[in-house]
């Protein structure tokens, strides 16, 4: 990592950390990335290195602010947790008691719990795609949910709510409390925690945000010839509930609309601190109760995804171990958290006291398992606390 700048540090104890960050740098992994740890509800690694941009001129810093990807269904899940934990939504009330436009076409019994662990059905929009207009205005998008049927009869399987996700929980937390989930969040999770966490940058022009290098899908599907047939087949639930469901110009989407599935910004360092929050106080405050991280981590889904075809393990808006993107081999046997398919990762493990946010702009060579640059990098976290040999 000599021929690109870094920053940062880590505490004595975690040290192996820093090389494994350096190590991703040293094997061409890398174009820019930070990587954030908090133990025991302080931060014990804060590391940054490489470039935001394409060209190498534009240094990554301890605020630049990166993609999530489907990391930002955490953000979401956590909003409509916090409102729960208020006594203002209830997990097992249907979603129509708030939005009674939504009990068309079967969804009257649809849940939050049924959303929250990806049972729904509710996963295609391919009947009115997402558009860069919807996307800036919203309305369109909850109007097209509202007219969409279940692939599948509710809470009898799972399947990824990819691009539905954060549209389903922002028009809920819309109609309970006014504000869509990007501006709740910010005011009532972000702002108190200080965190550089947005669903929907208020101002991009004073923000700094890293250019996102994004894999071709022929090449992150290499290792799997039948899930690549099945994104790319326009007859497949794969390919509706992803592809199909999104119309949208992406060099023209503007950072400042909101995208609550998958169009998150965050630093590494406030993803830390968001996860450590989940699970102890983090400089006095803490997002939700005991009570509710309990019934978060709790399983809710196992196994076979209809949407991915692929093994994948849900509690409330989080994945839980064990399966390949978030495989307890690499340390992860106690945690919860989010891959990203571009290659961020975040987790947070209770047991062990640990929060974890890593962020980059490289893209991710590899879907349907962990990154070898995470992996590096959660592996080290692990042997540094002596859990993991």
């Amino acid at each position: 990592m000599s021929d690109s700048p870094r920053g940062g540090w880590t505490a004595d104890a975690f040290t192996g950390v820093a090389e494994a960050f350096e190590a991703n740098f040293a094997a061409g992994a890398e174009v820019g990335a930070a990587v954030c740890v908090y133990h025991r509800g302080e931060p014990v690694v804060d590391l940054w290195g490489g470039f935001a941009d394409e060209g190498g001129a534009d240094a990554w810093r301890s605020d630049t602010l990166g993609v999530l990807a489907s990391p930002t269904k955490a953000l979401v899940a956590v909003s409509a947790l916090r409102l729960v934990d208020q006594g203002l939504l209830d997990l097992d009330a249907p979603v129509a008691d708030h939005w009674p436009e939504f009990a068309a076409h079967g969804k009257a019994g649809i849940t939050l719990r049924m959303v929250l662990s990806h049972r729904s059905g509710v996963v295609c929009l391919d009947h009115a795609p997402i558009t860069n207009e919807a996307m800036r205005t919203h309305l369109p998008i909850a109007e097209a949910l509202a007219e969409a049927r279940p692939e599948w009869e509710p809470d009898t399987a799972h399947g990824y709510h990819g691009i539905t996700f954060g549209y389903l929980v922002s028009e809920l937390l819309r109609r309970r409390t006014g504000l869509t989930v990007g501006r709740y969040f910010a005011t009532e999770i972000a702002e108190p925690l200080g965190l550089e966490c947005y669903i929907g940058v208020p101002d991009p022009d004073r923000a700094h945000l890293a250019t996102m290098f994004q894999s071709k899908a022929e090449a992150l599907f290499a290792g799997d010839d039948r899930e690549l047939a099945a994104f790319l087949d326009r007859s497949t639930l794969t390919y509706r509930a992803m592809m199909g469901s999104l119309e949208l110009d992406v060099a023209a989407l503007e950072p400042a609309w909101e995208d609550p599935s998958y169009g998150g910004r965050a630093s590494a360092r406030s993803l830390a601190r968001f996860m450590a929050a989940l699970i102890g106080e983090v400089d006095g405050a803490r997002l939700l109760s005991p009570a509710i991280v309990t019934e978060m981590t709790r399983m809710h889904s196992k196994g076979h995804c209809l949407v991915t075809q692929t093994p994948c393990n849900w509690g409330l808006g989080v994945q839980l171990p064990d399966h390949p993107v978030f495989p307890a081999s690499a340390g992860l046997t106690t945690a919860f958290g989010l891959s990203a398919a571009n290659g961020s990762y975040i987790f947070a493990d209770p047991e062990h006291d640990l929060a974890f946010g890593y962020m980059q702009n490289a893209g991710s060579p590899v879907m349907g398992t962990l990154d070898n640059r995470p992996r590096r990098l959660i592996e080290a976290v692990y042997r540094c606390t002596g859990t993991l040999r």
